[in-house]
Formats: structure tokens, sequence, C-alpha cells
């Protein structure tokens, strides 16, 4: 059942999409007309070269001073619009969805109220009947939902689906950087428990107007981006075990062959001058301290991050009892 103090904030950010910012006003307008909670509309300009901004401020003076515009300086990208919109948003409930006019704001009321249902923290959308062309975008998006969904462990059928509603508070300790938009599940599944994020069939049009900015180098950007995702969210407040694992497995193998040198050399008196052998060994050596130091360094960056920004290694969704908290008091004497 929606929580009647909840309010709603409707973030979409633009790039070169002018024939499109009326329509989308005027279905998200009509999707909400009866909608029981306060709502407002963010629209990010993402540094658009058409008449993007001329067609936003027209759909404030058509239908009303609810709608927010944030204008970028330049083109920041999807991920850097998506979180100006989201540090201007005023709600306690964020819905995210793409300017093409592909989401279908029809689904928002539906999975505002699934997500107070079953008690999540996010509700992604999945595009189960998506109108996209096979090669240029169906093709590469299941290579890259397929690879996160094993690398993160984040059980989803559709990461790329932009029309996602989440809490803000979720959002408190997390912050978008590069092209991680695709990874927003990813983000919220390092600050929640990954049971409080689930998924909803909703629909998908086809685009009607304005080009795509995605093709089949997206799978590649993807590869990278996963890379720093896995260490990421195993490693991020204890780099030195990641470093520290490769610099003792490189230092024992160089050693044992260090060893097994020295008992040629000194027992056996064998010549190892000219061996290859003994080449890698000192260099397995050299790596395991070089790795070894690497670590201590990144374990010190990470203590520096956390004290600095005054961040802590978790978040706490809420204490149940705050109010009710006392002291245990010592018996009367």
């Amino acid at each position: 059942m929606t929580n009647s103090v909840d309010s709603v904030s409707i973030i979409v950010p633009f790039y070169n999409e002018e024939d499109n910012v009326l329509p989308l006003v005027e279905r998200v307008s009509k999707a909400l007309a009866n909608f029981s909670h306060p709502w407002e509309l963010v629209l990010v300009d993402d540094g658009s070269n058409d008449r993007t901004l001329v067609r936003l401020l027209e759909a404030v003076a058509k239908y009303g001073k609810h709608i927010h515009i944030v204008e970028l300086q330049r083109n920041f990208g999807q991920t850097a619009a998506m979180q100006a919109g989201i540090d201007e948003a005023r709600g306690t409930l964020l819905v995210t969805l793409d300017g093409d006019l592909q989401n279908d704001p029809t689904d928002i009321p539906g999975m505002i109220q699934e997500l107070h249902e079953r008690d999540l923290d996010l509700l992604v959308g999945w595009r189960k009947n998506r109108k996209d062309t096979l090669v240029m975008r169906k093709i590469p998006s299941r290579i890259a939902n397929r690879l996160i969904r094993e690398v993160t462990g984040v059980h989803l059928h559709d990461y790329g689906c932009s029309l996602k509603v989440y809490r803000a508070a979720a959002m408190k300790g997390v912050r978008l950087y590069g092209e991680m938009h695709r990874f927003i599940p990813t983000w919220i599944a390092t600050a929640v428990r990954p049971s409080r994020i689930g998924e909803r069939v909703v629909n998908h049009n086809a685009r009607l107007s304005g080009e795509s900015k995605y093709g089949i180098s997206r799978t590649f950007r993807v590869i990278i981006d996963l890379l720093f995702m896995w260490f990421f969210m195993r490693f991020r407040a204890r780099p030195g075990h990641f470093f520290g694992t490769i610099g003792l497995a490189f230092g024992l193998v160089g050693s044992l062959i260090l060893t097994w040198l020295g008992i040629d050399k000194f027992l056996l008196g064998n010549d190892i001058g000219t061996r290859p052998l003994l080449m890698a060994g000192v260099m397995l050596v050299i790596t395991s301290i070089q790795f070894l130091t690497t670590g201590i360094i990144a374990e010190l960056l990470t203590r520096v991050y956390f004290e600095s920004s005054n961040r802590t290694p978790y978040i706490i969704r809420q204490p149940l009892n705050a109010d009710a908290r006392s002291w245990h008091e010592p018996p009367a004497q």
C-alpha cells in the first residue's frame, strides 16, 4: 500500500530530443493526472545542440511550475545528466526514464505501488517485449545483461532499462560517474540487500523520432566498466586483500623457484647463472613486493577517503527504535 507522505520526482535526461520533449511531458501528465501524491518532473538538458531546451521551456509554460529544468553547460553524458537530476530532485521516491518515448509513463503508478507492496528499495523495469533492432540494440543488450548478471551476482533480466523506481534514501551513499547509469542496480546493491531489489515487466515502444545514442560498441564499454564494478563491490573497503593475495601468490611461486635453484647451486653444484628459471624467480619476487606495497598504499588511500569524506563502510537503513532508546540505569542504592 502506498505511503501517503511519499512525494515523487520523475527524472528525464534529454540530449538532442527536441521532437520528443512535449509528447513525453504530455504522456507523463496524462499518466499521473489522477495520481494521489505530489509529484514533480525534473527534465535535464544534457548540452543539446538542437532546440531541446526551447521545447523544455515551452513545456513549463504549458503545463506548470511542477516541471523543473536543469540545463547542463555541455554534453556530459547520460550518467552525469541522471546524477544532476537526482541531485535536484526533492521527492522521497525517484523515478527515472529515457526521453526517447520508448518508456511508457503509464507504468509509473503501478511500479510505485509494487515498490511499497514488496517493501523494495529499487524496482527495475524489464522490457520483456523490446521494440528495438536485433543486431544494434537487442544482441549487445543481451550480452551486456548476461555479463553483468554473472559478474555482479545481481540477478535481473534487464539492467539497461531506464525506467526505475527507487527510494531517495537508498541513493544517499551512491554517486554515479562515467557511464555507470546501466549499473544502478549494482550500485544500489552495494548499499542495500539484493533481496530489496526487484523487477517488473513494463511496456516498451519503438523509437519514432531522434537517433539512438547506443550501438554495438556499448558491449565493449560494459566489459571495462564491469572490471571496475567487480573490484568496487568486493574490495572497496579492503583493497589490500586484492593486491595482497596476488602479491603473496607471486611471492610464494618465486620463493619456491629460488629455493630450488639454491639447492641446485649449493648442494648439487650445478651452474644456475644462465638459466631462465632464475630470472623468472627473481621477477616473481620483485612483482610480489610491488603488489604488496600497492596494497598498503591502497589501504591508506581507502582510510583517507572514508575519514576525509565522513563516509562509513556501512549504511544504516533506519534505526528501528530511535525514539524509544534509553539507558539501563543502575539499581538504586
